[in-house]
């Protein structure tokens, strides 16, 4: 009879995670909580069901290799560089003093200096995952804060790479330690000049002749062949396999097939990812992070404070806006997914011992579980700060008063100076139209201002703020901005300072058209509809359909689609 344990395993940790994740969705708990407690479900401590641990593991090693391939394959060269100046010395600098507070830390849990190291190196990093899931419920992803704290965690997760190499050999030690690291450092520089004048070519000319036969059941094999046979060619000089498949997905992201690859390997990786948190749920101990709640209080309470007092110092160091930098940090504070990788390899090497991977596990979770509230937090954190003696006019709100001299009247208000509102700027400039920019972005209202426009700084959704932008005595009033709560907010208020006020609003959903509406919109423009209804014309016209025909039949599906909206 077959042996059916990999299938028996495979299916349970499947199913725990799917009912697990699930939960964790509807609660509006990040995925990632519901795998891991999957795991726990499962693990060793469950009497009833027997899973194979080891099968499982080795799924999950799998795992592993398609997360860092994913990563390179989603990053190249030219993308650091666009990074810029604050992300890239933010978040080295960010990491780097990470892991010097960590042998601090480290020596009240009986660890080594080189141990603390690592366990900084294993707090530094955050959870790509629930940051971007938490910013994009926010509505801040696109905000100057947003931008920042995504730029740094992709150099975060850059720097798994080096980690994963070095940090679990300089734990280690030894006698010929330099001579170790060396040697590994030139296996690692052999291999990515390998990979690059000999792999590139040889996996461009595969890809090319397999795109060309259009078959994608061939690509999916190539890519993973590439990305298993690169990672098991890493291990066999003595590198991770983690390092050989994010050098396969660095390749790959070089290469014109890059966007197809990607889409091809993102099931895989969140497939096999998903088994690698049950995994580490599995070797999560419960009862040890009750016999330690001490020492994981202080773990969590060091890493959060630490990082986001590090991050908060950093930034404003770079002139970044006290606001900016003060909501990046806290949406940055938790210990995140790759912490576990970096932790599973160095307790395998013999770096760290056994109880620092529950350590680092129980640290992860209450800090992920603390992320959303973490945010709220930023009032009152900005509060306190601007009362510091000396330091406190450094988080001092920019003033929201009017600039300009003579205020016009019957001017037009633009909330929100992203693409739509510069387009619209502009194009009130032709014209001569007269109006004020009501903005949050900082950096954007220094711009503003430096070139003479009239602009508020503030959130629209505030009556205040609204309020200096004279509403009362405009003529129309454009609510661009992306965040669905905000722009109903600003519509009802504004409607309720200027009743007579001709109400524009950008709708980011189609569900919000009709709150919108409700709260006094006089016009509600959906975008992508609208790029709908542009190519719609398009096409008409290519088959000669125009002039009062094609104004006819855009007209109503446009009248259609925004009555269905309002009604429903």
């Amino acid at each position: 009879m077959p042996d059916v344990s990999l299938v028996l395993s495979l299916s349970l940790a499947v199913l725990a995670a799917f009912l697990l994740g699930l939960i964790a969705q509807r609660l509006g708990l990040p995925v990632i909580l519901g795998y891991l407690v999957a795991g726990i479900a499962i693990g060793p401590l469950n009497p009833v069901l027997q899973v194979d641990q080891h099968d499982v593991q080795v799924l999950a090693e799998i795992g592993v290799m398609f997360l860092l391939f994913a990563v390179g394959a989603e990053f190249s060269l030219r993308e650091l560089r666009r990074l810029g100046r604050i992300v890239v010395l933010g978040g080295i600098g960010q990491i780097a003093l990470t892991m010097c507070v960590g042998p601090v830390v480290g020596r009240f849990l009986g660890l080594t200096f080189t141990q603390g190291v690592l366990l900084g190196a294993l707090v530094a990093l955050s959870s790509t995952v629930v940051v971007i899931k938490v910013l994009m419920t926010r509505g801040e992803l696109q905000a100057l804060h947003g931008r920042i704290a995504v730029g740094i965690l992709i150099l975060q997760d850059i720097a798994v790479v080096p980690m994963v190499v070095m940090l679990p050999a300089l734990a280690v030690g030894g006698e010929n330690l330099a001579f170790d690291l060396v040697l590994l450092v030139g296996k690692a520089a052999a291999v990515c000049l390998g990979a690059y004048f000999i792999g590139a070519r040889v996996a461009h000319w595969l890809l090319t002749h397999i795109a060309h036969g259009e078959s994608r059941e061939l690509l999916i094999l190539s890519v993973v062949a590439i990305a298993l046979g690169t990672a098991f060619l890493t291990q066999f000089v003595g590198l991770s396999l983690a390092f050989g498949a994010f050098l396969a997905g660095l390749v790959m992201a070089e290469s014109e097939f890059r966007t197809q690859v990607v889409a091809e390997i993102v099931p895989l990786r969140d497939l096999f990812a998903s088994l690698f948190f049950v995994s580490v749920g599995m070797l999560f101990d419960p009862v040890w992070l009750f016999n330690n709640l001490g020492a994981v209080g202080f773990t969590v309470a060091g890493a959060v404070l630490g990082k986001v007092t590090i991050l908060v110092i950093l930034l404003l160091m770079l002139r970044v806006p006290a606001h900016a930098a003060v909501c990046a940090a806290l949406s940055l504070g938790q210990v995140g997914e790759f912490s576990f990788v970096l932790a599973q390899v160095s307790v395998g090497a013999g770096a760290l011992p056994d109880s620092i991977f529950n350590l680092v596990i129980s640290t992860a979770l209450i800090s992920i579980f603390l992320t959303p509230f973490l945010l709220l937090l930023e009032p009152l954190l900005l509060r306190v700060l601007r009362a510091l003696p000396l330091i406190g006019r450094r988080f001092a709100e920019p003033d929201m008063a009017p600039y300009w001299e003579g205020l016009f009247r019957e001017h037009a208000v633009i909330c929100g100076f992203g693409r739509v509102g510069r387009e619209l700027a502009d194009a009130l400039d032709l014209r001569n139209i007269h109006y004020v920019v009501v903005e949050y972005n900082p950096l954007t209202v220094r711009e503003l201002r430096e070139k003479g426009v009239p602009v508020v700084y503030g959130d629209a959704g505030s009556p205040a703020v609204l309020e200096h932008a004279r509403l009362e005595e405009a003529s129309l009033l454009a609510v661009l901005v992306h965040d669905d709560v905000a722009a109903e907010l600003a519509v009802r208020h504004a409607r309720i300072l200027n009743p007579a006020l001709d109400i524009i609003a950008r709708a980011g959903s189609q569900e919000s058209i009709q709150r919108l509406r409700a709260a006094g919109a006089s016009d509600v423009v959906q975008p992508e509809f609208e790029a709908g209804v542009e190519v719609i014309q398009h096409v008409f016209q290519r088959y000669d359909i125009h002039g009062d025909e094609l104004e006819l039949l855009v007209g109503e599906r446009r009248s259609l689609f925004y009555r269905h909206w309002e009604s429903s």
